[in-house]
């Protein structure tokens, strides 16, 4: 088993967006109150979510952070977001205020979070007469830097800023720059790293939303089709040649993806079918050595982990935390060659030793019965030839996690671990999720439209050594 990528420890994100109530598409309005400016941090039911990452990632951002201005230093009045036909978004300018920064900071540092930053880069900057969505002008950074400036008197711990390098003053803790964010464009990428050179950025950022507008009726079909999930791999090759070329040190990051655009998928996004594109989403940006994969959203939207208004976790947010403890940071060479509605990744185990792997399957009506063999790559004079090893037999146990939807229906928003439907319970505690040990000697079965976290103590696999 060969390494083929290595991502951070904490490659699941999640983000927390801007969007006020108000923020409505094809008719209706998911964001409720779970905006950064109103979201009642309070909810015991999201601090236990967050908490259960110990730590989880959260990007800091969305549309509206080039409109948004810091109530620090000069600012004097700070206006909440007023709709506005005529501004970028739908959206006036709005201002996070210092108490919010405060509040919000209490909940992060309480939780544990890992913070990413978004930056305002268009302040002082206007759309330029000639070109469609250039901004033209100087940008005014000053206000930024007066907001870093009190996040830095306070003591919050920001790990990074996304978009614009300021002198921090002590390099030590000095955050990590990424950019330029938004949707892959081959000469755009290479331009602004160029432009930027190779000091500036640390990382480099896109988005994803490759299952496209949130209203598609044919969304549950594309969902499950193997050879529309891979399209997107060409962003990712894309992504990681430019990042072989410039080298940056963080790598890259998909620092905002909700599969479906506006807000997700009212009839999607939230159910257990979501996890056969998120889920393939995180094995493949891994496979492609992303860093970091940030989910759109922790909470607000039809693509929230957790539910708006009630703070209870939705599917993909179980299979995302199953992949936070079980999938470790070095990413493995896997095949399958049986069936392309089988769906596998493999990682060295998040807990040393062994490997963990992830099944997913797209077919609603096939079974899979699967064994393991280690194919051991060599190469001998020029020529290198897989040879293969007989199949795998372990002696300990397996741990097994299998995720389904209640009553078969994929389109629910209960998913079952083991057969137990994932509740919180009464004190809004996320349930403990336990693997099922499995006898080695028996092949590991993969139920139609299931998806399996495996690991496996006793394989030995020489990149996990």
């Amino acid at each position: 088993e060969t390494s083929i990528g290595e991502t951070d420890d904490n490659f699941v994100c999640a983000t927390l967006d801007w969007w006020p109530t108000e923020k409505c598409n094809y008719n209706q309005c998911p964001w409720g109150k779970a905006g950064l400016l109103n979201l009642d941090l309070k909810k015991k039911g999201l601090i236990n979510a967050i908490k259960a990452f110990n730590p989880l990632r959260i990007k800091v951002g969305g549309s509206l952070q080039d409109q948004v201005v810091y109530g620090v230093g000069g600012v004097k009045n700070c206006p909440n977001f007023m709709k506005n036909e005529d501004s970028l978004f739908g959206f006036s300018q709005g201002c996070l205020p210092m108490e919010r920064w405060d509040e919000l900071n209490k909940i992060f540092n309480q939780t544990g979070v890992k913070v990413t930053f978004g930056l305002n880069a268009l302040l002082g900057r206007n759309r330029s007469q000639i070109e469609k969505g250039l901004w033209v002008g100087d940008w005014k950074s000053q206000n930024a830097r007066d907001f870093m400036k009190y996040t830095i008197s306070k003591g919050y711990k920001v790990d990074s800023y996304e978009f614009v390098k300021e002198l921090h003053p002590d390099p030590k803790t000095q955050p990590k720059v990424l950019g330029p964010s938004g949707y892959y464009d081959e000469k755009w990428f290479n331009s602004f790293l160029e432009v930027s050179g190779h000091d500036v950025v640390d990382g480099v950022t896109h988005h994803i939303y490759n299952l496209g507008p949130g209203d598609d009726p044919n969304m549950i079909t594309k969902i499950q089709d193997p050879s529309y999930l891979n399209q997107v791999a060409q962003t990712y090759k894309g992504v990681l040649n430019i990042v072989n070329k410039f080298k940056p040190q963080s790598g890259a990051w998909v620092s905002e993806s909700g599969g479906a655009l506006h807000g997700g998928a009212k009839d999607l996004s939230p159910t257990f079918a979501d996890g056969f594109w998120y889920l393939d989403q995180l094995g493949m940006a891994s496979t492609y050595n992303h860093k970091v994969f940030c989910r759109q959203t922790l909470i607000g939207g039809n693509y929230a982990l957790l539910n708006t208004t009630t703070s209870i976790p939705n599917p993909d947010y179980y299979g995302a935390l199953l992949w936070h403890r079980l999938m470790g940071s070095t990413v493995l060479a896997v095949t399958q060659e049986s069936n392309p509605n089988l769906r596998v990744y493999a990682h060295c185990a998040k807990k040393k030793p062994g490997i963990s792997i992830i099944f997913i399957n797209l077919s609603k009506d096939s079974s899979f019965n699967v064994t393991l063999s280690n194919y051991e790559h060599q190469s001998r004079n020029s020529r290198s030839t897989d040879v293969a090893k007989p199949e795998f037999r372990g002696s300990k146990d397996r741990e097994e996690y299998h995720l389904a939807a209640l009553a078969g229906n994929i389109q629910g928003q209960i998913v079952l671990l083991n057969d137990v439907p994932m509740v919180p319970t009464e004190t809004f505690d996320i349930p403990t999720m336990e693997p099922k040990l499995v006898n080695a000697s028996t092949p590991i079965s993969i139920a139609a439209h299931s998806i399996v976290y495996v690991t496996i103590r006793d394989f030995q696999a020489p990149a996990c050594a």
